[in-house]
C-alpha cells in the first residue's frame, strides 16, 4: 500500500505546527547526541516519522513537551540500535560561556579560599564526576539543572511521574556532590588536589 503525499494545505498545517519548535528540538538533540550532524539526523528522523501523523499532532495540547518526548525516545532507540553509549563530557554539551555561567551560579557567595583558589579546576572535575554517573543521571541533571527545564516537563519527556523525577534528581545531585567531594580531597599530606 503506497503512502499518498500530503496535499499542500496539509504540508502547511504540518509546517505551522512543527516549525516553531525546530530550534528547541535541535538544541535538545544536540544535548543528547553531542554532535551537530547526529542532532540534525535525529531531528530529521523525528520529523519524517511525524509527518504522516498530522491529525495526531493537531490533537496534542502541549506540543513542545510531546515533541521532546518523541525525540528522546527516538534517541534512545537509535542508541540501542547502534549498541553504543552517548557519553560525553559536560564541556562538550555546553558552550564555554554557558558552562562558566552555570558553574558560577552553583557557587555560594561565601566561598572558601580553597574553593576560590581551585575554581578553574571545577570544570574538569565536573566533567570527570559526570562521566562516572549513569547516562540517565547525567541527562536528568543536564535537562533540569543546566538547561532549566521544569520538573513537570522532564517528567513528561522521560515518561515518568513527577515524584520519580524529584527522587531521581535528589539522588543524582547527591551522587554528583559525592563525586566532586572525592575529587577535591587531598591525595596526599600536602593538600594538593587531584588533577
Amino acid at each position: 500500500m503506497a503512502i499518498l503525499p500530503f496535499r499542500p494545505s496539509a504540508q502547511k498545517r504540518f509546517q505551522r505546527l512543527v516549525q516553531p519548535h525546530l530550534t528547541a528540538l535541535h538544541s535538545f538533540a544536540y544535548r543528547l547526541t553531542g554532535s551537530l550532524q547526529d542532532a540534525e539526523d535525529l531531528v530529521q528522523d523525528v520529523v519524517v516519522k511525524l509527518y504522516p501523523r498530522l491529525d495526531e499532532l493537531e490533537s496534542v495540547d502541549q506540543l513542545r513537551p510531546w515533541l521532546n518526548r518523541v525525540l528522546y525516545r527516538q534517541f534512545i532507540d537509535s542508541v540501542r540500535k547502534k549498541g553504543r553509549q552517548a557519553d560525553r563530557p559536560v564541556s562538550e554539551l555546553m558552550e564555554a560561556e554557558s558552562q562558566s555561567d552555570w558553574l558560577d551560579s552553583q557557587m555560594s557567595d561565601d566561598q572558601s579560599p580553597e574553593l576560590e583558589l581551585n575554581k578553574e579546576r571545577l570544570g574538569p572535575m565536573l566533567d570527570r564526576a559526570l562521566e562516572q554517573m549513569s547516562p540517565d543521571q547525567r541527562t536528568l541533571l543536564l535537562l533540569h539543572d543546566v538547561d532549566g527545564w521544569r520538573q513537570e516537563d522532564v517528567a513528561e519527556v522521560l515518561g515518568v511521574p513527577i515524584g520519580t523525577v524529584k527522587s531521581r534528581l535528589h539522588r543524582s545531585r547527591a551522587a554528583l556532590r559525592k563525586h566532586l567531594q572525592l575529587a577535591m580531597e587531598p591525595d596526599d599530606d600536602s593538600g594538593r588536589l587531584e588533577h
